[in-house]
């Protein structure tokens, strides 16, 4: 399987800002990265009044859009149990990614990389846990846990080279 690392912390605290930066940083250094990003609303990838949106409507369970750049599979889930962290990850295709980095999914047994900021005003507690492998802040925090510098990308991406290099084989 190919090894995921989560991006925890608070709503507003700014997951998506770090992993736009970070994701390029990582390609420049040869990684091909793959993204889970967890939604608490409905999502819809598709565009109301295109075939693909019309045809989905009218019951497809799954409807592939493809294109000579890109593809994507939309799967209906209305019925499915809660979503499964390892299922969505076996989706991809484990021979062009090195990595996959996801966003949210606070709760999984994954390692995580948790973001802190001092003046958020949210509490830090409720996104620790014994798989937080690094905590990423703009201020120094009394935990026995390796900080890292959440303005600096460059620490931030090798962090997580080091930690896809070191980690043990599973």
């Amino acid at each position: 399987m190919i090894p995921l690392l989560g991006v925890v912390a608070r709503s507003g605290t700014g997951k998506t800002t770090l992993l736009k930066l970070v994701i390029p940083y990582l390609r420049q250094h040869g990684l091909r990265v793959g993204l889970i990003k967890h939604s608490h609303h409905a999502v819809d990838v598709d565009t109301p009044g295109k075939d693909s949106f019309e045809l989905r409507k009218a019951g497809a369970e799954q409807t592939m859009v493809a294109s000579s750049s890109r593809w994507a599979l939309m799967t209906e889930t209305p019925t499915l149990p809660p979503l499964d962290l390892c299922y969505l990850a076996s989706r991809f295709d484990e021979s062009a990614l090195d990595l996959i980095l996801v966003e949210g999914f606070k709760y999984e047994k994954i390692d995580k990389i948790a973001l802190f900021r001092q003046d958020s005003g949210k509490d830090l507690a409720d996104i620790l846990d014994d798989y937080v492998v690094a905590l990423a802040t703009d201020a120094p925090l009394s935990l026995p846990v390796q900080q890292l510098d959440i303005n600096n990308i460059a620490e931030v991406g090798d962090f997580i080279i080091s930690w896809l290099k070191n980690r043990p084989s599973v």
